[in-house]
């Protein structure tokens, strides 16, 4: 948020950031502005991440609701102050950002091919949570190779320090998220999700690796 802003009622004839319509921050803005009754008060509109801190720096918006490390990166780069944590809406402050999936048929279809993705994810995850500063080059480097600049050590010092790289899916926020996205607006009734997190694939992956297995809440029963 710009400095000025310090309260939800601020945003009154605002325009807040988010990366597409319809992605977990859209929906969460959108539902965070219902439940203070500013629906329709405040504008929102979409931008890619990388657009968002010139667009914040000319002044074009006021505001922007970003995952890591597009959010570090106004904090740090435009001097945008912090309103809401999202992790403070959630119990325990966990929720998530970004979930791998697959469809139905082709997890039937490849079965192999989804174990040898998920067992390259687990991978990805231990080496970066064993080696914390490489996996910050590596991150910024594919930044950089995808936007055309690297980001500021602070920025992707700041980015991890707000994110936990694991691999489990949170099941349990699930029906939740559903539910979000009728407040929000973006959907009339929410997703069923009955069956929807099918873990055992992960499980079995998460077993030989010597690891805990992750829960799915119940929704891996359709």
């Amino acid at each position: 948020m710009k400095p000025t802003i310090s309260k939800p009622e601020d945003l009154i004839g605002k325009t807040v950031v988010t990366p597409q319509l319809g992605n977990t921050q859209d929906v969460s803005l959108k539902k965070w502005l219902a439940e203070k009754n500013l629906t329709g008060k405040v504008k929102v509109t979409n931008l890619e991440n990388a657009q968002t801190l010139d667009a914040f720096k000319k002044g074009d918006v006021d505001a922007a609701w970003l995952p890591e490390p597009w959010s570090s990166r106004l904090v740090l780069d435009a001097g945008a102050k912090v309103l809401l944590d999202e992790a403070s809406l959630w119990p325990g402050g966990k929720f998530p950002t970004t979930v791998l999936i697959v469809r139905t048929q082709f997890l039937q279809e490849h079965p192999e091919t989804v174990k040898a993705l998920l067992t390259g994810l687990v991978a990805a995850i231990d080496f970066s949570n064993s080696n914390t500063a490489d996996a910050k080059t590596v991150v910024n480097d594919q930044l950089k190779q995808a936007t055309g600049k690297a980001l500021k050590p602070a920025v992707i010092d700041r980015a991890f320090e707000h994110i936990q790289i694991t691999a489990d899916p949170i099941a349990a926020t699930f029906p939740q998220l559903a539910k979000d996205q009728v407040t929000a607006g973006i959907a009339k009734t929410a997703p069923a999700v009955a069956g929807f997190a099918d873990l055992g694939p992960l499980n079995e992956v998460l077993a030989k690796a010597g690891k805990p297995a992750v829960d799915a809440a119940g929704l891996d029963a359709k």
